[in-house]
């Protein structure tokens, strides 16, 4: 918000004309002064032609209207200029030059009306930058999309063009080419399936918040991920620094969040052996945890894996049928929840970070 004027400018205008009418007087009397004492003849011959003519009364006014005006030009200049100043730094905005910033040099209402346009400009700035960044989000999602829907889409095309052309050698190859296009099916759903669900939740979809015990819903996660530690050759080990950590929540979403993450540490951290879902109180926040041991995640990556369609390894992530949404969509309905998603990675293990708000009693 723009301060207010410590000196209006009416009444710096009022000092202006003040100060100008006096000079003006002061002047005229010291010329008069001078021509009578020192016997200027130039000035006696102005005043005596100005006096024959209109009289005493008009010619001193005279003196000093025109001594007035000379003053007044004098003591303004300085806000003349920088009305102008103001006058080119609106032009330079007009032309969209918003990086351009008009100093506050005074403390009336040009000065005032220096900040605001300031503040105007670097609004409009932020406006058409984050409608840019919009743009080339629409753009970068439209492009992923089409990319991702069409690979699996160009196999199944492909194995049932294969099938309807009774391009296969025997019922073994039939069933081989009819496995992969129902794989494919079953990728293509699942990506179209994330998109739906990143696309609700970035639009800020309900939730239907109740009381839920973090700690009870993360020992049942670990239970029902049992067959996938042991076929992934994983120990899942729960750490609980408390028996209840109660939220509001939304239970299905929050499931939503915390089997991805799980998911994860499984497919991605196998190699180390081990994958421990931890949960804590700090402060007014229920901290959940999950960290694996696997191979170490880029420095570079970990900004950035929360960014829809960003994937750590294209390869990898396409073997395993990763959509690249997975993150994005937790990160949306974590946020939604009032808490925040983070991750870490380094030769002691790749953790990511859920905090939620505890529910008050």
């Amino acid at each position: 918000m723009s301060p207010k004027p410590l000196l209006g400018l009416r009444f710096k205008l009022l000092v202006l004309v003040a100060l100008s009418l006096g000079f003006a007087a002061c002047t005229a009397a010291l010329l008069y002064y001078l021509a009578v004492r020192y016997d200027i003849s130039i000035l006696n011959a102005l005043a005596w032609w100005f006096y024959v003519r209109f009289g005493r009364p008009i010619t001193l006014a005279v003196a000093i209207l025109a001594l007035f005006i000379v003053y007044l030009f004098v003591f303004s200049h300085g806000t003349i200029r920088y009305l102008l100043r103001i006058t080119q730094g609106v032009g330079e905005i007009a032309e969209g030059r918003f990086d351009s910033r008009i100093p506050v040099r005074t403390s009336d209402e040009l000065g005032v009306l220096a900040d605001r346009i300031n503040g105007m400009s670097e609004r409009l700035k932020r406006s058409i930058e984050e409608e840019r960044r919009t743009e080339r989000a629409k753009t970068e999602l439209v492009t992923n999309v089409s990319h991702d829907l069409r690979t699996p889409l160009t196999s199944i095309v492909g194995y049932l063009g294969l099938i309807e052309q009774d391009r296969y050698r025997d019922e073994v190859e039939l069933r081989h080419y009819t496995g992969i296009a129902y794989d494919k099916s079953l990728r293509l759903q699942g990506l179209i399936n994330d998109l739906f669900e990143y696309t609700r939740t970035s639009g800020g979809m309900q939730l239907r918040l109740s009381r839920l015990n973090l700690v009870e819903m993360l020992g049942q996660l670990a239970v029902q991920f049992r067959p996938q530690f042991e076929q992934a050759g994983v120990e899942g080990v729960t750490l609980f620094a408390e028996k209840e950590l109660t939220v509001m929540a939304d239970g299905d979403k929050l499931v939503r969040v915390f089997e991805n993450l799980i998911a994860n540490a499984v497919q991605y951290g196998k190699d180390g052996g081990r994958v421990e879902i931890k949960a804590r109180r700090e402060g007014t926040e229920a901290v959940a945890e999950i960290v694996n041991y696997g191979e170490p995640l880029p420095a570079s990556a970990i900004p950035l894996l929360f960014d829809r369609f960003y994937r750590v390894e294209q390869s990898r992530s396409r073997h395993t049928g990763g959509s690249g949404l997975g993150l994005a969509i937790a990160k949306n309905i974590v946020e939604l929840h009032r808490g925040s998603i983070s991750a870490t990675s380094g030769e002691a293990g790749t953790s990511f970070e859920v905090r939620l708000p505890i529910a008050s009693s």
